[in-house]
């Protein structure tokens, strides 16, 4: 990663938390709730995905199109009701997903090219 764009996304994303320090703690937590909760075994510990499970971040969808496929889903992940996963981790955890960063364009890697 280009040391400048990693220096600057991560000061944005600093600021970004400093002026809603709400958002922030709801990230945090959301972190903690997806880690605790086995997510990132499949979506990876960022959300980017992996062999077992879609991509979650940067692109996160809406909390309730989240909300609905967690509590019903009949594919290979398995439904989590509110008694699992109540909607308040739900809703930290979709905080968390949409505080992740895109990732930096390959062509802005200077060994890539």
């Amino acid at each position: 990663m280009n040391f400048k764009f990693a220096t600057l996304a991560g000061a944005a994303l600093g600021l970004a938390l400093i002026a809603n320090p709400a958002q922030a703690q709801s990230a945090d937590k959301g972190r903690v709730a997806f880690i605790k909760n086995g997510c990132w075994q499949c979506h990876g510990f960022e959300g980017q995905g992996g062999q077992a499970g879609l991509p979650l971040a940067p692109n996160t969808k809406p909390l309730a199109y989240i909300t609905a496929f967690v509590r019903n889903t009949r594919g290979a992940m398995p439904p989590y009701s509110e008694k699992i996963l109540p909607n308040a981790d739900l809703a930290d955890i979709h905080a968390y997903l949409q505080s992740r960063p895109a990732a930096p364009d390959p062509k802005s890697i200077p060994l890539l090219n």
